[in-house]
């Protein structure tokens, strides 16, 4: 079992930057696949990056690349998600989320087994 909790949101203007945290307890985090997910008003939950357990391999979704960047600290038991130059279209619920998975990376929801409680961020002017 996997406690998930996130913090970082907010409410900032389009262009400005944010740094979600993802804490972790339970059993070990670094055996964890991570990712983010985020559900826009109205609309389905979404990838948005997934690392592997020790951060070597990262995969982000399309809509993201060049602008966030993922990163995990197993000593700390916490995973970051960096959003720059943020847009309108990045206002969503983040969640993150941990996958018992080997050798692979997973952008599919079905696949992560724990998720936390999500955390709001909103882009507006």
């Amino acid at each position: 079992q996997v406690q998930l909790v996130e913090s970082g949101g907010g409410l900032v203007q389009p262009g400005a930057s944010l740094r979600l945290s993802c804490v972790a307890s339970g059993r070990s985090f670094s055996a964890y696949v991570m990712g983010w997910f985020r559900r826009a008003p109205g609309k389905e939950r979404d990838f948005v990056v997934a690392i592997s357990q020790g951060g070597g391999r990262i995969r982000y979704g399309d809509s993201v690349k060049g602008r966030f960047t993922i990163s995990r600290d197993n000593a700390k038991n916490t995973m970051y998600l960096q959003m720059n130059s943020l847009k309108p279209e990045d206002t969503a619920v983040y969640y993150c989320a941990a996958a018992d998975l080997v050798g692979r990376l997973a952008d599919s929801i079905r696949e992560y087994k724990y998720w936390g409680q999500g955390t709001q961020v909103t882009v507006s002017s």
